[in-house]
């Protein structure tokens, strides 16, 4: 998640604060209650948003020889029960989609509801991998069931079966989520998941064989999503495709949202198409505050963010399809809408990275070559107009800055700020971090025009390494000149760098009253009810 720093001159240095995701409304995807035979089913009390007990697997996986197999429960409802005329009914839409050739597929979005409604429409997706092989596909499926606050739940089992047969887990896969504390097994969120399960038997119809890694993703703010893309992402290989599996608005009284009541068709697609271009951009920050600004009701937000934040640069989205529930039913009293989207590129291979810890401090030569390549990634992007690759700029990479770590790069000008962006949660390679918030901070900070190539020789860059944030019991517990700190308050949240009070002259009490204020809360809001995180910094710059 990029963070942008926000101070006048010298102050308000790592401002920093998000709305978390908006509180679950379970009514969002009623797309996926539009059964294939009958209409959608009175909603429960946890379609309503009333919490529901989460109950974990105990840990330990089956051994090798004792199958355990997750049925799904969507046949004979969702879809067609009998494997022939299921196999029959996909390949009908299989062979209906018109789809341009695509190369090198490595990820789709697909809507979710009964085949009667979103079938032929997620088959344009399935059909711009059909034939290829993939050794792992990942399916991600927001909860629908389950209230489940910044974790996602994958199965403890070994196979999964549909009427067109069993899919094997890759179990090993599954375990190395597990390791993550983001990642647990709660077997209630996939006995009857439709997210995930719906999507199974498109991928057996158009791959054959592959391994499974189905995650049901719960309501997560920005930063974890990032967190989760990163882990994911360390993981994969060119030959994973990843599906993010949701529908997009869900208009009508059902399901709450009606900002119009005129020409319904056109502002639904409106309202759709400008959640796809932040899609098509890849950029998570742009997709999500669409949403906090329409209230747009997009059931998998949190699985779309995770596979933006995961995209490499090179990936390209291509919309295959789009329709609504209302035009195939021709009534737009409640209308759900569906895209399928594809993704073309790469996925590169993971680099290994050492874990970071608050002990392991950067040498003077880490430091130096972290600057040399912050201002080479800038100076190459104006030279070629583009983003450039480690390899591009030919800037040795030592072990210290392999280090998963948090960062921001800082710009300045004549003492006076010219941008600054950098992330908290430490989910990368540290110079992986520095490269691109170089060019963040240069090009992309919005309260300031984009830096030039002629500024470039008068910037001086600073660099501030972060180690693992940590909560703290109480505002007593921060130590001004030597923590940076989060404070938390009514899901507002901002932040402050280490450095930030000393430059300012502040005490603990003006530093807390301004940190409120950043994160949009009345200045006295952290003497009562508010919550903290502590973390250190490694600031470096270079000389004037």
């Amino acid at each position: 998640m990029q963070v942008k720093q926000e101070r006048p001159k010298s102050a308000w240095r790592g401002s920093w604060r998000w709305i978390p995701a908006a509180i679950f409304v379970l009514s969002l995807c009623v797309a996926g209650l539009l059964l294939v035979y009958g209409k959608p089913p009175t909603r429960t009390s946890e379609e309503k948003g009333v919490p529901t007990a989460v109950t974990e697997a105990p840990p330990g996986r089956p051994a090798s020889e004792e199958k355990q197999v997750l049925r799904s429960a969507l046949a004979g409802a969702w879809y067609e029960a009998d494997k022939d005329r299921l196999a029959k009914t996909i390949q009908g839409y299989l062979d209906a989609a018109s789809v341009p050739p695509l190369e090198s597929v490595q990820a789709l979005i697909l809507p979710h509801a009964g085949y009667r409604y979103s079938g032929a429409i997620a088959a344009h997706g399935v059909k711009a991998i059909a034939g290829r092989r993939f050794d792992r596909v990942i399916v991600m499926g927001p909860s629908h069931q389950l209230q489940m606050e910044n974790i996602a739940s994958v199965p403890r089992a070994t196979h999964y079966a549909t009427p067109l047969g069993e899919v094997p887990l890759d179990t090993d896969f599954l375990d190395a989520l597990r390791k993550h504390h983001l990642f647990r097994s709660i077997p209630r969120a996939h006995a009857s998941e439709h997210s995930v399960q719906i999507e199974v038997p498109l991928l057996q119809q158009a791959l054959g064989e592959f391994r499974l890694v189905p995650i049901v993703v719960g309501q997560m703010d920005r930063a974890t999503m990032v967190r989760m893309g990163g882990i994911l992402a360390g993981l994969i290989d060119k030959d994973t495709l990843v599906v993010a599996s949701s529908d997009f608005t869900h208009y009508g009284p059902n399901y709450q949202y009606q900002p119009f009541r005129d020409d319904i068709p056109e502002n639904l697609k409106k309202l759709d198409m400008g959640a796809y271009s932040a899609v098509q951009a890849k950029d998570l920050n742009a997709f999500w505050d669409y949403l906090e600004e329409t209230g747009a009701t997009i059931c998998g937000r949190c699985p779309i963010g995770i596979l933006l934040s995961m995209l490499p640069t090179g990936a390209k989205a291509h919309l295959l399809c789009y329709e609504t529930s209302g035009a195939l039913t021709g009534d737009y009293t409640n209308s759900v809408s569906y895209l399928s989207v594809a993704f073309t590129g790469v996925w590169p291979q993971p680099e290994p990275a050492t874990p970071g810890t608050s002990e392991v401090a950067l040498s003077k030569e880490d430091e130096q070559r972290l600057l040399q390549l912050a201002r080479a990634t800038l100076s190459y992007y104006f030279e070629h107009r583009r983003a450039p690759t480690s390899e591009d700029l030919g800037v040795p990479i030592t072990p210290g800055m392999k280090l998963v770590r948090g960062a921001f790069v800082t710009l300045e000008e004549d003492d006076e700020l010219r941008g600054c962006i950098g992330e908290i949660i430490a989910h990368r390679p540290l110079y992986q971090v520095v490269k691109d918030q170089a060019l963040n901070a240069g090009l992309h900070d919005r309260r300031f025009e984009p830096v030039t190539e002629r500024e470039l020789p008068r910037l001086q860059i600073e660099i501030s390494v972060l180690t693992p944030s940590c909560p703290v019991a109480s505002y007593h517990d921060i130590e001004i000149g030597k923590h940076g700190m989060t404070l938390e308050k009514y899901g507002r949240r901002a932040v402050f760098l280490p450095q930030v009070a000393t430059e300012q002259g502040w005490d603990l009490e003006e530093t807390l009253s301004n940190l409120a204020i950043k994160a949009g809360l009345p200045p006295d809001a952290w003497k009562e009810g508010a919550s903290f995180a502590v973390f250190e910094a490694q600031v470096f710059s270079e000389e004037r």
